[in-house]
């Protein structure tokens, strides 16, 4: 049997646990609630603001690791059996969310949801190395990235409505269950990579095969990756690592906080929370796949890497940051700041899918995984300090300092990619 077009048939798999991903992820803060709000979470375990800081923290600290390690375990055993491990254990953790009985159990629970969440990412950039030519990277990093916002389109309103049928643990219950039963369809259709899958055509192997770099056309199963410590030693590298450091603050903020904003601000209860928390999510969807599109259009007409890359990093910041001073101008009810979001989580998508396509960029497959995980590790780390200084500046001011801050991020951002990758290209030719 041979099927047309497999490698989007895997992205289309990748981007499913993507999506299942998000979903999970997202269960906590939509059913949070607060001690006044009766049969959310918060109410339920007697737990306050600080202590969801804290279980976030917990969360991220886990997810930052896991950044790390999965990507030195997909490097290792490949991303088939990686995405076993890695979706298996985070569907088991997402499930036995539904037995916490308070602060530590839920932390428990909550640590290993962040080591096994955190491979997906690595695991989704080393893939798309194996799967897609250059020029197609992009776009296949814009679907697959689309795959959090749509999970994030879909969570509040999937989310609210079962919890508001049958209360939170049994939402844990059905949200857990999606991706251990996702593995089924993965184990049987991602046989082996694209030199060896006995359904890929000869031309679609062709086609992929001369459209990688030459390092990733040399590589055999026998090549070793590079280890950490040589893949610093290129400047390169640091484009990823102090890139994700600046702009990966922007998408947590409002993926970990914007739920308890709403809670805050404007007093939603949960349903209210679900009927407006997707909005902003389908424009960073839109923003995610048109990213992907237009870098591979000017790739193609340019048959430069460089100029495809770095043009929608650079309009992309640019969208961001006038979302986040807009937030801070105008964003002054729901309706408008759900809006402004829209637009900031656009911007942040169309950039960084191209961003998070720079380790296939600069190496070939072996050492995609690590250095994918090392720029996702560091990026957390400065969203874990974020985490840790926004109940204190919002109970002390208000999140106007906050927006602030990561507005600031974003050309640091940028120029630590047009500094450190002064051409982006294989630093392996």
């Amino acid at each position: 049997m041979k099927v047309k077009g497999l490698r989007w048939v895997i992205i289309g798999l990748i981007f499913i646990a993507t999506v299942i991903n998000y979903i999970d992820r997202s269960a906590l803060g939509i059913m949070w609630g607060g001690l006044d709000k009766e049969g959310t979470i918060a109410h339920s375990l007697n737990l306050t603001k600080e202590h969801y800081a804290l279980i976030l923290n917990i969360f991220m600290v886990a997810y930052a690791l896991g950044q790390l390690f999965s990507g030195k375990l997909f490097d290792k055993v490949g991303t088939r059996i990686g995405y076993v491990i890695s979706i298996g254990i985070w569907g088991l953790s997402s499930f036995l969310h539904s037995t916490v009985r308070g602060l530590f159990s839920i932390a428990i629970f909550r640590s290993t949801l962040g080591l096994s969440e955190a491979g997906n990412w690595p695991g989704a950039v080393k893939s798309n190395a194996e799967w897609f030519p250059i020029k197609e990277r992009a776009i296949a990093q814009g679907l697959f990235n689309a795959g959090a916002s749509i999970g994030s389109v879909i969570a509040p309103i999937l989310i609210a409505s079962l919890f508001v049928a049958y209360g939170w643990r049994i939402t844990f219950m059905v949200v857990g269950s999606f991706g251990m039963l996702w593995i089924i369809p993965w184990l049987l259709i991602n046989k082996a990579g694209p030199k060896k899958h006995p359904w890929i055509t000869e031309e679609e192997q062709k086609f992929i095969v001369e459209g990688q770099s030459e390092a990733d056309q040399k590589a055999t199963e026998g090549t070793k990756g590079k280890s950490l410590k040589e893949i610093l030693s290129y400047k390169e590298s640091w484009a990823v690592v102090v890139g994700r450091f600046f702009l990966e603050p922007i998408w947590w903020l409002f993926v970990g906080w914007m739920p308890i904003y709403l809670f805050d601000v404007y007093g939603f209860n949960v349903k209210e929370v679900g009927m407006f928390l997707w909005v902003p999510y389908v424009g960073a969807a839109v923003g995610s796949i048109a990213g992907g599109f237009v870098s591979g259009k000017i790739i193609a007409k340019t048959n430069s890497i460089d100029k495809g890359r770095k043009t929608t990093i650079f309009v992309g910041g640019v969208i961001m940051l006038l979302g986040l001073i807009a937030t801070v101008l105008i964003g002054d009810t729901a309706e408008k700041f759900v809006a402004i979001v829209f637009v900031v989580l656009f911007g942040f998508q169309f950039a960084i899918s191209n961003v998070q396509t720079l380790p296939s960029d600069f190496f070939s497959g072996k050492s995609v995984g690590s250095l994918a995980g090392l720029g996702g590790m560091i990026g957390v780390f400065s969203v874990i300090v974020m985490n840790f200084l926004v109940p204190l500046v919002v109970d002390k001011f208000s999140y106007t300092p906050i927006f602030i801050a990561i507005a600031i991020f974003v050309p640091l951002g940028v120029a630590a990619i047009y500094f450190f990758a002064r051409k982006i290209q294989s630093v392996e030719i």
